[in-house]
């Protein structure tokens, strides 16, 4: 979907629509959850600290998220998918990979089958959305971004090395700036520069990232679509109107985050060995605090005293603006077994 929640936002409120929009907290003390495409053009990004948001942009309208409703056209979105297919990946609420090799529709051409879910979107939500297609999900997820908003890209299997090629690095999928950072220093700029190393001096630079790596740059992703996409963590956590230095209060914030990441593992049905708790400092910086232990939880009564145990384990000594609380190392109840699909549907070029 093309900037989700703040196009949302703009649906339901005419008096939003054609102006920067920010949906997140407030300018002072908030993070901006996802920026209007009007936003965007003065360098409002998602994850910005509002602040900074509003210097950009200083006309910039900040909405409360509302994620009730965002689920809401999710949900309705999601309807639109399993006319056409029941293999869904969900990444979250406004993406997801289709795999429409077999589709409910016998339609032949990947691309037309993007090209009617879309007009489905804007016709029956009021939202519009992009799409990419490829011949695997990594090449799918560069190419949605190539004709945003509300637009599609094909990456035809002929053309496929060359587009790789020719992608900056900074493109890729799972490519951060520090990653790029590190990359440009050896000499890696695009996706042949990638493709002329071997698998080990990958592997030796950026560890086991660099064997996906050396995979993605040759088309070679094992990774078929996944209705039962297993979640690495589940987690809650809360931005502060003002930043908290006592321990004993951030505890009594964290018995709160917990109960709400106890009422999300239930939903889930998850439970979970490694116990997270992040803090974000008033300059912005992070980090995290986490335990392994051998039973698999759920339950706030077995997973709090553990929080306790990580809030004391070094003393704090800088003011906290956010707090959150994350177990991964995920058991999943019901998981299904993952199907694989070789054969491509056709492509029109």
């Amino acid at each position: 979907m093309d900037a989700f929640f703040a196009s949302v936002e703009q649906l339901d409120e005419p008096m939003l629509r054609g102006k920067p929009v920010a949906v997140g907290g407030s300018k002072e003390r908030g993070v901006v959850a996802a920026a209007s495409y009007e936003a965007r053009k003065f360098g409002v990004r998602s994850a910005m600290p509002s602040v900074i948001a509003k210097k950009k942009c200083s006309d910039l309208i900040f909405v409360k998220a509302r994620f009730d409703r965002y689920k809401e056209i999710s949900g309705q979105i999601r309807g639109i998918f399993k006319d056409y297919t029941d293999l869904i990946e969900p990444l979250s609420l406004d993406e997801a990979f289709l795999d429409v090799t077999v589709n409910k529709k016998n339609m032949e051409l990947a691309s037309d089958i993007a090209r009617e879910i879309r007009r489905r979107i804007k016709n029956e939500t009021g939202l519009t959305a992009s799409a990419g297609i490829s011949i695997n999900k990594f090449l799918a997820k560069v190419a949605t971004e190539i004709n945003k908003p509300n637009g599609q890209k094909t990456i035809h299997p002929k053309n496929v090395d060359k587009f790789i090629d020719d992608l900056r690095i900074e493109k890729f999928f799972g490519v951060g700036k520090v990653t790029a950072k590190k990359m440009n220093d050896y000499g890696i700029y695009y996706g042949k520069d990638l493709r002329k190393l071997d698998r080990q001096i990958l592997i030796d630079r950026f560890g086991k990232t660099g064997n996906h790596y050396y995979k993605i740059v040759r088309s070679i992703q094992d990774s078929p679509v996944n209705p039962s996409r297993i979640r690495k963590s589940v987690g809650a956590e809360r931005t502060f109107s003002k930043d908290i230095s006592s321990e004993a209060f951030m505890l009594d914030e964290l018995n709160s985050i917990a109960d709400e990441l106890e009422r999300r593992m239930q939903k889930s049905k998850n439970k979970g060995r490694t116990i997270t708790v992040k803090l974000k400092y008033n300059d912005f910086t992070n980090q995290t605090r986490s335990k392994t232990i051998e039973d698999y939880i759920s339950k706030k009564e077995d997973f709090f005293p553990i929080i306790e145990e990580l809030i004391y384990q070094k003393k704090i000594d800088k003011a906290v603006r956010l707090l959150g609380i994350s177990i991964s190392n995920l058991f999943a109840l019901g998981e299904s077994k993952e199907e694989e699909f070789d054969i491509q549907l056709k492509f029109d070029f």
